[in-house]
């Protein structure tokens, strides 16, 4: 056993305010990984660092530790720049599914290592999972070939990158420390980082469906980690986006890849458009490519890539998307304009009707989910049709309606239009 350091030891200088040294956090998690460390002494680190926190340059050293415990990916062989995107988590947050296919139509290359859904918000590979044929899991070599070849790559992350990071997750879970801006920096960034992108746009959300729930902690999150990127040479920008309201018109799995689809196709809901369209620009900034999305959606390049990308993950983009058996329209129960519509009652009612999972390795429904008629500002009369509920299980629907019970207002006069995007970090 390595004795160069002594986790109580190193447990009390963080309890009591002090700062850990470099060799000290390289040994830490090391330790942690190689189970020298137990999962009580690195329990009791992660609720000090809950409470007292890590200054940059402790949180730097945190999160190249984490990454030095795996691989790291190359992707210098590659003819195109590489650059990647990362979502905090949101409900009917499908932007990955056209964003990464519009950027690769420009002349990226874009590794999205992506996840599955827990709770109320869903999984990109969970999404892609309704297509017919479609795998999440490719190899290196499969995944290289695919980003020269199409540009784009949506697929499951390799258990070697980050292995710390998993494990320090899943006790963090079970502490009641997930939400330190620190540990989830770190989380995010050692995977990001590991997984070898020369540039990252962040998307920070905020609000009633976020991870975040406030500005000044969004803000405070998306500041960290584009200093964590920043400072591993990574070309890191962040934009704080809106997550009191859903993102376009459904939330479930089928549904949100159709949604996708119509975006790819030149149309789709403005609001995914837009936040679609900022962050390809952002991207594409990042790598110094001087092109128009626009232009790639318009003429319908971002529409072959992603033909392409779904085809050569064994997808087939024709084939139709699977069809709940039951649905229950929810209706409105006044007439005037939809003045909010909280995105966390959205997204539990979704999970209630199986679109999501409570725990790792439960299975999800693919064509689940919700669909609403209407958007903020939107007039709606008493009586119509507000939500679409689907499901193969009906039994589900009554836990699903009572999550959307006072979900939304309805107001004599509009309310004032709130952008898409806040705020830019970086």
């Amino acid at each position: 056993m390595n004795t160069a350091f002594d986790a109580v030891d190193l447990i009390r200088t963080k309890r009591d305010g002090g700062r850990l040294g470099e060799a000290a956090i390289d040994w830490l998690i090391r330790a942690y990984t190689d189970g020298e460390v137990t999962d009580e002494q690195m329990s009791a680190m992660a609720m000090a660092i809950f409470f007292r926190g890590l200054d940059g340059a402790e949180l730097t050293r945190w999160t190249q530790a984490m990454i030095a415990t795996g691989e790291r990916m190359d992707f210098s062989g590659l003819s195109r720049p590489t650059v990647d995107k990362h979502s905090t988590g949101g409900v009917g947050d499908k932007i990955t599914l056209p964003l990464a296919p519009l950027v690769a139509s420009c002349g990226a290359a874009v590794p999205q290592l992506s996840g599955r859904g827990l709770g109320h918000t869903g999984g990109t590979l969970d999404k892609l999972e309704a297509i017919p044929g479609w795998r999440a899991s490719l190899s290196n070599d499969e995944l290289l070939a695919q980003l020269e070849a199409v540009g784009a790559v949506i697929c499951a992350a390799g258990t070697g990158l980050a292995p710390a990071d998993k494990k320090l997750y899943a006790l963090r879970d079970v502490t009641a420390t997930v939400e330190s801006i620190p540990m989830i920096s770190a989380s995010i960034m050692s995977k990001k980082i590991a997984e070898g992108t020369a540039s990252l746009v962040l998307d920070v959300k905020t609000g009633a469906g976020a991870f975040m729930k406030t500005y000044p902690d969004s803000k405070a999150l998306a500041e960290t980690m584009v200093g964590i990127g920043t400072a591993a040479g990574v070309n890191t920008v962040a934009l704080i986006t809106n997550m009191d309201t859903p993102l376009g018109r459904s939330a479930g799995n089928g549904l949100e890849v159709a949604e996708s689809v119509e975006v790819l196709a030149g149309g789709g809901p403005a609001d995914v458009v837009e936040l679609t369209l900022a962050l390809a620009r952002e991207m594409l900034a990042c790598a110094g490519i001087d092109a128009d999305p626009a232009d790639a959606l318009a003429s319908g390049r971002a529409m072959d890539a992603w033909r392409a990308m779904i085809s050569a993950q064994g997808g087939d983009p024709d084939a139709p998307l699977p069809v709940a058996r039951h649905t229950e329209i929810v209706t409105a129960g006044a007439s005037g304009y939809l003045a909010r519509m909280d995105a966390m009652a959205v997204g539990l009612a979704a999970w209630r009707l199986g679109a999501g999972r409570a725990k790792q390795g439960d299975p999800v429904q693919p064509a689940a989910g919700v669909t609403w008629h209407a958007g903020l500002g939107d007039a709606v009369r008493a009586g119509q049709p507000l939500f679409t509920l689907h499901t193969d299980t009906p039994e589900r629907i009554e836990r699903a309606v009572a999550a959307l019970d006072g979900a939304v207002d309805i107001a004599a006069s509009a309310p004032a239009p709130v952008p898409v995007v806040f705020e830019r970090i970086g």
